[in-house]
């Protein structure tokens, strides 16, 4: 019996999709690896909807939740408008319910997305909270960006940094353990990288420059696996390089004092972005204008059977080959989850 915590590795959800297929004509886009949403035909609009769930946090995860779900929506190219939640708690935490609406109301408000519905309940059998939240939005069909549009020649951008969700759940959910290790200033920092989570901006500034040809969220696996998806949906291979990358001082210190891979780790906050390779320049430069960590990290292959990351250490990571996110195993052997 196969071991496996959190996302599905791609080739297993490949298979699993395929009972899925129809013949629906309504849908444009349904369920396929390395796709951040589905897209279906409702008269003269497209309705874009994504569906997420947090369960590897508990501080802030009403946070985490809106802005992990509006991200997908956010990589097609256009806002996001509306959420359903579904939150799930420990029996008897009301505390957790009053901290988890208080965020969800909070976060919805500055991204000016609307609650729509929900389900709320107290479930047995449940000794952490678990929230699904579902994102819509309207668009047309000329404005929609899909991530499989990549193109060979294109350039790969990344935004922010390596492993920011990842850091931020680490640094609040082990506190104690990193005090013995890291000063607590960086840890206090780390705690508030959700605080740079979200990017609806970062996409909006990407598609308003012009030659964006695909986007895509790096969440579970972090940003191998994010690369991962960005190749296996398109088709195409691709060659990134790690040097290229920008990584957070205090991702780095609890990379090391916990030995785990930060390309391996959560990496919602950071976005890929496929440009043409005119404009992926003018992307970056107008990225970091408005305050927001970009470089052009690599480029799409037309050779499929390529797709790879150069380490500093001068090794190689191949990324036809499953990869498995840190973040379980490093809450599962402090007993967090």
């Amino acid at each position: 019996m196969v071991s496996i915590k959190g996302k599905l590795p791609s080739a297993i959800l490949e298979k699993l999709l395929e009972k899925f297929r129809t013949d629906d004509a309504s849908i444009i886009l349904g369920p396929r690896v390395g796709e951040d949403f589905a897209v279906v035909k409702m008269n003269k609009n497209l309705l874009i909807v994504h569906s997420d769930p947090i369960t590897g946090a508990i501080r802030r995860i009403g946070w985490y939740a809106v802005h992990i779900v509006c991200n997908d929506i956010a990589t097609s190219g256009i806002r996001p408008k509306w959420l359903v939640p579904v939150i799930l708690l420990p029996i008897g935490r009301k505390d957790l319910l009053d901290e988890i609406i208080e965020d969800i109301s909070s976060v919805a408000k500055e991204l000016k997305v609307s609650i729509i519905g929900g389900h709320t309940e107290f479930t047995p059998g449940l000794d952490r909270p678990i929230i699904s939240m579902t994102a819509f939005a309207d668009a047309s069909m000329e404005d929609l960006i899909l991530t499989s549009n990549s193109k060979p020649g294109d350039k790969i951008i990344m935004t922010k940094g390596v492993g920011i969700e990842g850091t931020s759940i680490i640094a609040n959910e082990l506190e104690d353990i990193l005090l013995n290790y890291i000063d607590k200033s960086i840890i206090e920092e780390a705690k508030h990288f959700s605080e740079m989570i979200s990017v609806v901006r970062d996409a909006e500034i990407a598609v308003n420059t012009g030659g964006v040809h695909a986007m895509h969220d790096p969440t579970e696996g972090g940003i191998a696996m994010g690369l991962q998806e960005l190749s296996f949906s398109s088709g195409y291979g691709l060659e990134v390089y790690e040097k290229d990358m920008v990584f957070f001082d205090a991702t780095l210190k609890i990379a090391n004092v916990l030995g785990i891979d930060p390309l391996r780790l959560i990496s919602s906050g950071s976005l890929l972005i496929v440009a043409d390779k005119n404009k992926a320049n003018k992307i970056v430069l107008n990225l970091r204008e408005n305050g927001i960590k970009a470089s052009i990290i690599g480029r799409i292959l037309d050779d499929k059977d390529t797709a790879i990351i150069y380490r500093k250490n001068g090794t190689i990571m191949d990324l036809h080959k499953q990869i498995k996110e840190e973040l379980w195993d490093v809450l599962e052997k402090y007993n967090r989850i």
